[in-house]
């Protein structure tokens, strides 16, 4: 019965007594010009040009003195002068507990075959973070499943990291790794402009049903408009605020966030915006910006949002304008290298580049010194890995070179080991022990 009252009541919700309808006056870069919906059309809104030959969904993405530019959901094809185009509004969605264990895709419609039932209560894609005073700080130590993230490269409730990496170095595996093995409540997937064939690869093989079964999954493959692979993170975002306030610990992983900045570039540049940072508009920063700053830890009587958003970054090129902006803004950032990768370490992270700013206070004084330890080690050998390939180094020319050739196939197996049974203390008796030189 209740479940009934809840369709009837969404049912009811999305009817419409009103219907404000424009008219196609100009195609033009692959935006089309509207008249008589600029009194009534707010920036964001999302319209159905109705033409003869079919039909086509859009968003506002431009106003201006008596006309409403509109950007297609796909191909302008067959649209002509004249059609009608009606306005819907504002897009929202309506995320509900039920979507656990679903796949939706940015406009919270099921991609899996079932029917999906809207929640209650509808959230715009787009609301402000919670009031900076109000936020908690960065709370307790989390369970990765992987030794490495639980030891050295520390992840905390709340905090937000970047995952930095080329293509085919091992990133979605790892983001698997964490949506199965990390402690948390519920976990949100954001998949942004993926190949439409790793949809099921991913859910079915890296989540896998552990992960499926505490996860929402939204995707928007490569092949749709740039306003839907936008709208995905924001989507996601979205679903993951509505486990927050429900006081759930939510893990958000969002991949790709480049992707995202591609699809607001070409929205942007079609909406008359200049190119500036390496061809992209200059509202890209507070875009990525104001997407990070909505995770996090949430007010008082909430719970808390943990974000991984993933980079792609082309030759490892970190001072690339979506690189950069983002690892400025998160709380640490995770290097995966393609060489480590080539050599068969999987997950191929670089620790000397990566940092965790939950560091020193998530770890006592004990285990700031082992991680201390390791990465001076780590950084000895990095210094005289070349010499020592090549049979150049002579034993006793430096003592911290000596110490991590002893060290370092313990402690680089290390980094790539699962979580012992035991939890976060076996992990770092486990690295305490590939510390030892006798």
């Amino acid at each position: 019965m209740t479940l009934a009252l809840d369709r009837l009541a969404h049912a009811v919700q999305e009817v419409r007594t009103v219907h404000r309808i424009g008219r196609v006056t100009a195609v033009s870069h692959g935006t089309l010009i509207i008249r008589g919906l600029e009194r009534s059309a707010g920036l964001g809104d999302q319209v159905i040009i109705r033409g003869v030959r079919g039909s086509a969904g859009g968003e506002i993405v431009a106003l201006g003195s008596g006309t409403a530019s509109v950007m297609t959901e796909g191909s302008t094809e067959g649209l002509a002068i004249g059609d009608a185009v009606e306005l819907c509004g504002e897009t929202v969605v309506a995320p509900d507990d039920r979507w656990i264990g679903r796949i939706i895709d940015s406009l919270g419609r099921p991609l899996d075959g079932s029917p999906l039932m809207r929640g209650p209560i509808v959230r715009r894609l787009r609301p402000n973070p919670p009031p900076a005073a109000e936020r908690r700080r960065l709370g307790a130590r989390l369970e990765t499943g992987t030794a490495v993230f639980d030891t050295l490269l520390p992840l905390v409730r709340g905090q937000r990291i970047g995952l930095f990496a080329g293509s085919g170095v091992g990133k979605s595996t790892l983001l698997g790794q964490f949506a199965r093995g990390v402690a948390v409540d519920v976990v949100v997937v954001a998949l942004v402009g993926e190949r439409g064939r790793e949809l099921r690869e991913f859910t079915e093989r890296v989540l896998g049903p552990k992960g499926m079964a505490r996860s929402v999954v939204v995707a928007a493959t490569s092949d749709e408009s740039p306003l839907s692979r936008r709208r995905c993170a924001w989507t996601a975002m979205t679903v993951a605020e509505h486990f927050r306030d429900r006081g759930a610990h939510v893990l958000l992983l969002l991949d790709s966030v480049t992707r995202f900045a591609e699809a607001h570039r070409e929205i942007a540049l079609a909406a008359g915006e200049e190119a500036s940072l390496r061809g992209f508009p200059p509202s890209m920063s507070h875009t990525i910006m104001s997407l990070a700053e909505r995770a996090g830890p949430g007010p008082e009587g909430a719970g808390d949002i943990t974000a991984v958003f993933s980079v792609l970054v082309a030759g490892s090129d970190m001072e690339e304008p979506v690189a950069d902006i983002l690892r400025g803004v998160l709380d640490g950032h995770v290097i995966m290298d393609r060489r480590i990768a080539e050599r068969g370490r999987f997950p191929a992270i670089d620790l000397l580049r990566s940092v965790s700013r939950s560091l020193p206070h998530a770890a006592s004084v004990e285990e700031n010194a082992l991680i201390s330890n390791a990465r001076r080690l780590l950084g000895a050998w990095d210094r005289a890995e070349i010499m020592i390939q090549a049979g150049l180094y002579a034993k006793g020319s430096d003592p911290d070179v000596d110490e991590a050739i002893q060290v370092f196939p313990a402690l680089d197996a290390f980094l790539s080991e699962p979580a012992p049974e035991g939890g976060i203390d076996s992990s770092f008796r486990r690295l305490k022990e590939c510390l030892r030189t006798t």
